[in-house]
């Protein structure tokens, strides 16, 4: 397997994201850059007079987020600049960042059970269509 550069580590931090961390260190070039990431969902609400966007939640969230990045990111020596808690589609958002630091491969978690889509997962078949770089899936 070819050694990496520059890894984007996509982690969910309420599931098994200790195994997918490892791996994505264990494929880095001494020295490489290792970035982590994780998405926060917009809470969308409904009211009597349409949808609306709980803002508070939403940033409550997304400080939380960061705030586990970094813990998990300072056990691994990662510095903190290259920690990422966007709001968004997570398939979007992780795109995005990918091509922005110029990722050389992008590592993601699966649980899926069965077929390609339940194999990796709704999230992570959506990283690996789309993407310019490689994409590591690590079944958790």
């Amino acid at each position: 397997m070819n050694n990496y550069q520059n890894i984007l580590v996509a982690v969910d931090l309420f599931s098994e994201h200790q195994k997918v961390l490892e791996r994505a260190l264990s494929i880095a070039d001494k020295p490489a850059q290792v970035s982590l990431v994780y998405v926060t969902f917009p809470h969308v609400y409904y009211e009597s007079y349409g949808f609306g966007v709980g803002v508070e939640f939403v940033n409550d969230n997304q400080k939380n987020a960061k705030e586990k990045l970094l813990d998990l990111a300072k056990k691994h020596d990662i510095p903190d600049n290259q920690i990422y808690a966007p709001i968004g589609e997570p398939v979007d958002e992780i795109h995005g960042l990918s091509e922005s630091i110029n990722a050389d491969v992008i590592v993601i978690g699966t649980h899926g059970q069965s077929g390609l889509k339940l194999l990796l997962g709704s999230t992570a078949n959506g990283v690996l269509h789309g993407v310019k770089c490689d994409v590591l899936a690590i079944k958790i």
